[in-house]
C-alpha cells in the first residue's frame, strides 16, 4: 500500500519571526488585492450572475465554445458550458436583455434555440445575503468549537487566523485569474473552512494534549495532516483538470479554489499555527 513519507522539518533552525513572516506577508498581499479590488469595482470579489442577475440560453450548435463566446452575440458572454449532448451548450450573460439574446439565437443558421432563463437582481441579492450569512455562521461555529475544545485564547486564535487566511488567499487569486464568485465557489470556501479546522485541530490536539515534546508532537501531526491535505489537493486537481477539458466551468472553478486553499492551509498550519503554538508553550506561559 502506498504511503506518503512526510519529511521531518527541523523547526529549531527557524525563529518565530522567520516562520510567521511568510504566511503573514502572503495574507497581507491577499488583503491588499481584495482591498484594491473593492476600491476599483465596489466589491472585494467579482460576483457571478448568481449574485448580480443575468440570463442563460440553451442552444444546440456546431460552433465551438470559443466561437459561441467571441463572435456570435452582441451581449457579453460570461461562460459557455457544454451539457448533455456533444453540440448542446448553456451560454451565460451578465445582461438581462433576454429578448435580444433570444432573437439572435433564433435568427442564427448556426444554432438551434432550446430554452432560456433569467436570474433577477433581487434573487441575486438574496443569494448574496445567504452566502455571507452561511460563511459567517460557519466561522462563528468554528470559533466556538475550537474555544470549547482547548479553553485557551492563543490556540483558538491560531485556528481562526489560519482559517481566515485559507479563505482570503483563494479569493485574491480568483480576482487575479478572473474567476467570479458563484454559489459553487462559495460552497468550495465553506469546504475550506472544514479542511482548515481539521488540520489545525489535529495539530493543536497533538501538541497540547498528547505526550511527547513539542517537535515530536508536531511531526506526528504533520505525518497525518500533510498526507491528508496532499491527497485532497491531488483529487481536487484531477477534478479541476477534467472539468476544464470537458468544459464544465463551475466544477473547474470549485476544484481550482480548493487546490489553492489547501495549499494555503499547508502554509498556514505548519508555519503560522506552529509558530503561535510554540510561542504559547515556551514563551506565553511566562506571561
Amino acid at each position: 500500500m502506498f504511503e506518503f513519507e512526510v519529511p521531518e522539518v527541523d523547526y529549531t533552525q527557524y525563529s518565530n519571526r522567520q516562520l510567521v513572516a511568510v504566511p503573514l506577508v502572503v495574507l497581507g498581499l491577499a488583503l491588499a488585492i481584495l482591498g484594491g479590488w473593492y476600491l476599483v469595482t465596489g466589491a472585494p470579489v467579482s460576483p457571478s450572475i448568481d449574485f448580480t442577475g443575468g440570463s442563460e440560453l440553451t442552444v444546440e450548435s456546431s460552433l465551438s465554445q470559443a466561437e459561441l463566446r467571441e463572435n456570435t452575440f452582441d451581449e457579453p458572454v460570461v461562460s459557455v458550458q457544454q451539457v448533455e449532448g456533444e453540440n448542446r451548450y448553456i451560454i451565460t450573460f451578465d445582461s438581462s436583455n433576454l429578448e435580444s439574446i433570444e432573437e439572435t439565437a433564433r435568427s442564427s443558421d448556426q444554432m438551434e434555440f432550446l430554452g432560456s432563463g433569467t436570474t433577477s437582481p433581487i434573487f441575486g441579492q438574496e443569494n448574496q445575503r445567504l452566502a455571507i450569512v452561511g460563511i459567517g455562521v460557519a466561522f462563528l461555529g468554528m470559533s466556538l468549537l475550537v474555544f470549547a475544545m482547548f479553553r485557551s485564547i492563543v490556540p483558538s486564535i491560531a485556528v481562526v487566523l489560519s482559517a481566515f487566511s485559507d479563505l482570503v488567499i483563494p479569493l485574491a487569486v480568483m480576482n487575479l485569474l478572473g474567476i467570479k464568485l458563484s454559489l459553487g465557489t462559495v460552497a468550495a470556501l465553506l469546504m475550506l473552512i472544514g479542511y482548515s479546522v481539521d488540520s489545525d485541530i489535529l495539530l493543536n490536539n497533538h501538541v497540547l494534549r498528547r505526550s511527547g515534546g513539542f517537535y515530536e508532537s508536531t511531526y506526528r501531526a504533520m505525518r497525518t495532516g500533510v498526507t491528508m491535505t496532499l491527497t485532497s489537493m491531488a483529487a481536487m486537481a484531477v477534478m479541476a483538470i477534467s472539468a476544464t477539458i470537458f468544459g464544465i466551468e463551475l466544477m473547474a472553478s470549485i476544484g481550482f479554489v480548493l487546490v489553492v486553499g489547501l495549499a494555503a492551509d499547508l502554509m498556514n498550519t505548519y508555519m503560522l499555527n506552529v509558530t503561535l503554538l510554540r510561542w504559547y508553550k515556551y514563551e506565553g506561559v511566562k506571561r
